[in-house]
């Protein structure tokens, strides 16, 4: 699976908090720092997918 983090993200930082294999903060929103996430966490993905408040983690 491929995320991404769409310019929508307001940093409320709960995907680094439901995913940090996946995800990290940068200086104005969240973002991806695996090119593929690895099966293990793809549960945790999705559930940081399903709890962002603006929408802005896209599943590829």
């Amino acid at each position: 699976m491929k995320v991404r983090v769409e310019d929508t993200c307001t940093a409320c930082g709960l995907c680094v908090d439901a995913c940090p294999e996946v995800f990290e903060m940068g200086d104005e929103m969240a973002q991806v720092i695996v090119d593929e996430v690895p099966a293990e966490h793809n549960d945790a993905v999705q559930q940081a997918t399903d709890e962002c408040p603006v929408e802005a983690i896209i599943i590829e």
